[in-house]
């Protein structure tokens, strides 16, 4: 079990499932997962984020979709934060976004 704020937590889930969808198509799959003992990803088998857009896509109004806000993930990063944790993005198994989450305190 994660430790934090549900309504908060269930906000960077729907953040990133919505953002997937809109990304990869309704056929993406997302995978969610634990990483060592203090950490956890969400994954899915989209497009993938370019490398050097990489911490770009964090900032409020940053958007490549036509009538996207791009306070999505700006929220996602900002939950985390407010949490202790940190966020990155690097690439997934299947090439699509992987955010992956540190400093999670997971309840074993």
């Amino acid at each position: 079990m994660i430790t934090g704020d549900p309504g908060r937590l269930q906000h960077i889930f729907e953040n990133l499932f919505r953002n997937a969808i809109e990304h990869g198509g309704t056929d993406v799959t997302i995978r969610v997962g634990q990483i060592d003992t203090h950490g956890i990803y969400v994954e899915d088998t989209g497009s993938g984020i370019p490398e050097d857009a990489r911490e770009a896509v964090f900032d409020a109004g940053h958007t490549s979709t036509s009538g996207g806000t791009g306070f999505g993930l700006t929220i996602v990063k900002r939950i985390a934060e407010a949490h202790g944790w940190e966020v990155k993005i690097v690439e997934g198994i299947d090439g699509g976004a992987r955010f992956e989450f540190t400093g999670v305190d997971i309840d074993q």
